[in-house]
């Protein structure tokens, strides 16, 4: 006879109402043996499957809170498992919801006197208040986690608490403490055998904060690192490792290799629109074209601006780009109009002469901006006088001969 886990099983894909049905079944009755225990839990698993593939957060939110009367026949490492695994299966616009339903049962968990499954959803807490951006929050249950758990000294969880810290500091903009605590989850992790997907997010937030140092083949180099540990695991952080790969390439100015880093045979899965975005950038950026550039920030608005470390650093090169052909349009004049240069660059007026401005102070050329006349004055680059430097370096050697009589002198009297 086919038992009701085998029946609701076959009916998931043709009638999912009557599997759901089933499956509430089996977790209403009392388990009378492992075996039923067993049943129990996957049953338990596949319900939180439907509601994830119809999205139905209410539903399962009411499954975790109904599933803890089950959870309570059953080792508490398992419940921990279980309920992270009902939590991970909120739809992403749900995010609010996900939120409320981990708070509640770290408040069940804490009265339950149940410490690692607390702990457990103290760590997914920061990371959906981090996805959600609520750093503030974040940061101070960091800081309460981080003394409970060096007491204990637990090493995998004070790693991940580690590595959310420096996420959070890293999106605050903390640089020095995103580092400090990065170095610290890298400590914890050498002192345990640190799991494949745990060593990726590792090596993606060394990749991150080396970039941002601009620091683009050393950035390179972890993210490569992370694609190869993600892709390894078939999951999905691949496709950002790969995308971070293609930025500091092009960021190196080397728009010729990310056609080969997409060829990869490992990467073949996470081609898409994506990837498609990377490209474009990489081809606008050999073509020294602002105008396509452009273009391809607007086609691809959304694949490059979500991610905040592609959007940061592609403004850093449309502003290089811009330069440069700000450059290009006034290297053969010693006066030009200004308007001109605006309609050479294909950029509004009140930018071009914005960015002439700061390229005058930072030295990039010498000139005026004649505002009146609408027009930039070029002077030639003066030549640089080296008496001054020769005279500070002479008067330096002399210093030190001087010295060195001195304690000549010194020594024979």
């Amino acid at each position: 006879m086919t038992s009701p886990l085998a029946r609701a099983d076959a009916l998931v894909s043709t009638d999912p109402a009557q599997a759901e049905t089933l499956y509430k079944q089996i977790l209403s009755e009392k388990a009378a043996d492992d075996e039923g225990l067993r049943e129990q839990e996957t049953a338990l698993l596949r319900l939180g499957a439907i509601y994830k593939a119809s999205g139905n957060a209410e539903a399962l939110a009411e499954l975790v809170t109904q599933s803890r009367s089950f959870m309570s026949n059953i080792a508490k490492a398992k419940t921990a498992k279980l309920i992270r695994t009902l939590i991970d299966s909120f739809p992403p616009e749900a995010r609010e919801k996900q939120i409320t339903v981990v708070k509640d049962n770290i408040e069940w968990a804490r009265n339950e006197s149940r410490v690692f499954l607390r702990q457990s959803l103290e760590v997914k807490l920061i990371g959906l208040q981090v996805e959600n951006q609520q750093y503030r929050p974040a940061l101070a249950l960091i800081e309460t986690l981080l003394r409970e758990l060096k007491r204990l000294d637990d090493k995998m969880i004070l790693t991940e608490v580690h590595l959310l810290e420096s996420r959070v500091n890293h999106a605050t903009k903390n640089y020095s403490k995103a580092k400090a605590a990065l170095t610290s989850a890298k400590t914890s992790a050498a002192a345990i055998y640190c799991p494949p997907l745990l060593q990726a997010q590792l090596d993606m937030q060394s990749g991150v904060l080396h970039t941002e140092d601009k620091d683009y083949k050393t950035g390179y180099s972890y993210f490569f690192e992370t694609f190869e540990g993600f892709s390894g695991q078939d999951d999905d952080r691949a496709l950002p490792a790969l995308k971070n790969m293609c930025l500091c390439k092009i960021m190196m100015n080397l728009p010729d290799d990310v056609a080969p880093i997409l060829g990869l045979k490992a990467a073949a899965k996470y081609l898409s629109r994506e990837t498609e975005a990377m490209q474009a950038v990489a081809k606008a950026l050999k073509e020294r074209s602002l105008e396509q550039f452009e273009k391809t920030l607007q086609e691809y608005s959304k694949e490059l601006h979500t991610d905040l470390l592609i959007r940061t650093h592609l403004a850093l090169l449309y502003d290089t780009l811009l330069e440069q052909n700000l450059v290009r349009v006034i290297e053969p004049y010693s006066v030009v109009e200004l308007a001109y240069i605006a309609k050479e660059v294909g950029q509004p007026l009140n930018s071009v002469e914005s960015k002439l401005s700061q390229m005058i102070l930072d030295g990039v050329f010498q000139g005026v901006l004649d505002q009146e006349k609408g027009r930039l004055i070029v002077y030639d680059e003066p030549e640089k006088d080296s008496t001054y430097a020769t005279g500070l370096e002479t008067i330096k050697q002399i210093s030190e001969v001087v010295n060195g009589l001195s304690e000549k002198a010194r020594r024979l009297t």
